[in-house]
């Protein structure tokens, strides 16, 4: 059904395969921080541990452990810890009270011994069946041992009183019921390796990419924070340093004289300066010597929250100037030097003199000259994305930008792998998309893939 469709066909199998590559690219992304003996949570804890107590810390590796997919769960969604076990393989266990449902202890009555083993017995006052203590009446006896006499009436009577009728009985005493439990370990229990990918990988596809413990929020915040910073540097700059470079080969190639003498060095040079260094020589003149821009931030800090009043925007505008400078010349000029070198090679084919013989208008020549030319750095753009991409990112660390740069350089700092795993992957992702782009662009610039792709790739 495709085969109507080459175009279409076209799409979905660059699709298919750029699908792939970022999958492979989620896998490198999960793989890199667990190889080696320690896991992400082992080299957080050495930061997020600090000023807890042992009972704080392990609650905190616990969630660090959950967020990070590394964790067992059972079916409700508990964390299970495996139990200690001895030498000999045995389960280790300790004993402990045993408790009522409502969370006392339960206790029993235990009938005492001697240290030789027999009951050990005690007087008490004995009591009748409703409870009540048992006493007797005996005579009063004087110091020799003669009842005492006490006159009733007429009569002398012994005296009598009243004493508790005593009982022997063993002793006994209230007991905590106590049961023995396994001992369980501190550390809850690991999944597997695969186990963990098929999270990790669920997780990604939901937009799940875990938690920041520096920020104490949602991965996916940190980056929606982030990512409009990075595309305000990176978008313009790669857009337009692709269209004026090109331009400005194209014409220089054309021209050539003392505009091509000129520009083609300052372009050399310009290409092979690092973006870091590039921007730190703009620092260095224009904020810390002339002080006419500000070095670092995105805005100035007098401007509580970001709106799109006009004080804000010029704000944002002023703050944007250095940064954009240190990554836009740096792009124009590769793709300058690029495209000179494809015109100067399309000029001096055939059909350019052969257009130049006919008394074609020079403005119809160069586009001829720029349209052909432009195929080739498309895909140079596409092989050179990520560097440029690369560059941008360290601009944004020089010039303090609050972007997925900047993002990195604190999450690195801090040991936050999941900010430094989900800035990764925006990132490629990005990039991934950004190629993705391009070679859909080559395939309905370019006459020869059209051509290929209609009579079947063959």
């Amino acid at each position: 059904m495709l085969k109507q469709y080459p175009m279409l066909r076209y799409v979905l199998q660059k699709g298919f395969w750029y699908l792939l590559t970022f999958v492979f690219a989620v896998a490198l992304n999960f793989a890199l921080p667990r190889l080696g003996d320690n896991n992400p949570v082992d080299i957080i804890m050495g930061q997020a541990g600090k000023g807890l107590s042992p009972t704080e810390a392990q609650k905190k590796k616990a969630e660090l452990l959950v967020s990070f997919g590394m964790a067992e769960l059972d079916d409700q969604g508990n964390v299970i810890y495996e139990p200690e076990v001895d030498e000999n393989g045995n389960m280790v266990t300790r004993r402990v009270a045993k408790l009522d449902e409502n969370g006392a202890p339960v206790l029993v009555t235990v009938k005492e011994v001697n240290e030789d083993g027999t009951p050990k017995m005690l007087e008490r006052q004995k009591v009748d069946a409703e409870g009540n203590p048992v006493f007797e009446e005996k005579p009063v006896l004087d110091a020799k041992g003669k009842p005492v006499m006490e006159k009733k009436g007429k009569k002398k009577v012994a005296k009598v009183e009243k004493v508790a009728v005593m009982e022997s009985v063993q002793a006994e005493r209230q007991d905590t019921v106590m049961v023995e439990e396994p001992v369980f370990k501190t550390d809850p229990k690991l999944s597997s390796a695969f186990s963990q990918f098929l999270r990790y990988i669920g997780n990604v596809f939901k937009g799940d990419l875990g938690l920041s413990y520096q920020n104490n929020e949602p991965v996916t915040n940190v980056i929606k924070k982030s990512l409009p910073w990075t595309l305000l540097i990176q978008a313009p700059t790669i857009l337009l340093g692709w269209i004026i470079g090109n331009l400005l080969g194209a014409f220089a190639a054309y021209k050539r004289g003392i505009f091509d003498k000129v520009f083609f060095p300052c372009a050399m040079f310009l290409n092979g300066v690092p973006y870091f260094v590039f921007g730190m020589l703009l620092v260095a003149m224009f904020s810390i010597t002339l002080g006419w821009f500000p070095a670092m931030g995105a805005y100035s800090s007098d401007i509580p929250e970001l709106t799109f009043s006009w004080t804000c925007i010029k704000s944002v505008a002023w703050y944007y100037i250095l940064p954009f400078f240190s990554c836009f010349p740096i792009l124009l000029s590769g793709q300058a030097t690029g495209m000179r070198s494809m015109s100067i090679y399309e000029l001096g084919t055939d059909y350019m003199k052969y257009a130049k013989w006919l008394g074609l208008r020079e403005g119809k020549i160069i586009s001829y000259v720029f349209r052909n030319a432009m195929l080739p750095q498309l895909t140079g753009l596409a092989q050179s994305l990520g560097a440029m991409v690369g560059g941008a990112l360290i601009t944004e660390m020089i010039f303090s930008y609050p972007g997925l740069g900047m993002a990195m350089l604190n999450a690195i700092q801090k040991n936050d792998y999941a900010t430094i795993q989900g800035c990764t992957l925006m990132i490629s992702t990005c990039v991934l998309v950004a190629n993705f782009a391009v070679d859909v662009l080559i395939a309905v610039f370019d006459p020869r893939v059209k051509a290929g792709l209609q009579m079947g790739g063959k």
